[in-house]
C-alpha cells in the first residue's frame, strides 16, 4: 500500500511459447525466469498482492513456489497467440473482485524481463501516486537512433523517419525514447478493454541494464552476463 491505494501486481504467464519453449520457468542462473519477477514484486515496499496468471499447471506450481499466488487458472479464451495482455488483466481483477478483494492500482510486470528490480517498481509507484496522472510505463533510451531511421519509398530512395536535419553531431540528437516493457502501472478506476498498455501516459526512465526482454535464447546469455555483473 501506498498512500492509503491498494496495489495489485500482476505477472501473465501462459504456458504456450514458440520461440523458446517453456520460457517462462526456463532456468536463468539456477532459478526459472518467472522468479525473478515474482521476487521483485515481493520485495517491493508496497505491493500488497502478488498474482500469476497462467492456463499451465506446470507454471501455476513453479510460480506458487516462488511465493506468488495463483488463485485460479487463466481461461483457454486468454491464453492464445491472439489473446490481449489487458483481457487477462480485466479477468484477473474482476475474479479477485468476486472475492471480494478490490485494489486502486495494478502493476503488469511481465516475466520475461528478469533485472528489473524491486526500487524501479517502487519509484514507478511513487511517482505515478505522486502526480496527477492515471497511467505509467517503463522507458529506456533507444540504441539507434530515430533520426538516423530511414525507409525506402517506392522510388528506391530513402525517406528519413523524422523531418529534421541529421547533421547535428551525436551528442545533440534530441533524447528518444521506447517503451521497454519492464514496468506497467494502470489506475483501476480507468482500466478498460480498450486501455493501450503501451499508450500509458507517466514515463518511468530505465537503464538499458535493466530492460533486457527475453525473446530469443541469446537474450538469455545477454541477461546472464547483466546479472553476472550485477554481482561483482
Amino acid at each position: 500500500m501506498y498512500q492509503n491505494k491498494r496495489i495489485l501486481a500482476v505477472i501473465p504467464a501462459r504456458g504456450g511459447s514458440k520461440g523458446i519453449p517453456g520460457k517462462n520457468i526456463i532456468d536463468l542462473n539456477g532459478k526459472p525466469l518467472i522468479q525473478y519477477s515474482i521476487d521483485a514484486a515481493l520485495k517491493s515496499k508496497y505491493i500488497d498482492n502478488t498474482i500469476v496468471s497462467t492456463d499451465s499447471v506446470e507454471i501455476a506450481d513453479v510460480a506458487e513456489k516462488c511465493g506468488a499466488s495463483v488463485p485460479f487458472l487463466r481461461p483457454a479464451e486468454f491464453a492464445t497467440d491472439k489473446a490481449k495482455t489487458i483481457d487477462v488483466l480485466i479477468h484477473v481483477v474482476a475474479q479477485l473482485e468476486k472475492k471480494g478483494q478490490k485494489y486502486d492500482y495494478l502493476v503488469l510486470l511481465q516475466p520475461t524481463q528478469p533485472l528489473r528490480l524491486s526500487k524501479h517498481i517502487d519509484e514507478a509507484i511513487e511517482k505515478l501516486i505522486s502526480s496527477n496522472k492515471d497511467s505509467l510505463v517503463g522507458v529506456t533510451p533507444v540504441q539507434d537512433h530515430p533520426i538516423l531511421v530511414r525507409s525506402i519509398n517506392e522510388e528506391n530512395e530513402l525517406v528519413p523517419l523524422l523531418e529534421t536535419s541529421s547533421t547535428v553531431r551525436r551528442q545533440d540528437f534530441p533524447d528518444y525514447f521506447k517503451v521497454n516493457g519492464a514496468i506497467y502501472i494502470n489506475s483501476l478506476k480507468n482500466l478498460t478493454k480498450e486501455t493501450s498498455l503501451n499508450d500509458n501516459i507517466l514515463p518511468y526512465e530505465m537503464e538499458n541494464q535493466y530492460s533486457v526482454d527475453i525473446d530469443e535464447m541469446i537474450d538469455l546469455e545477454i541477461a546472464k552476463v547483466y546479472l553476472k555483473y550485477r554481482e561483482i
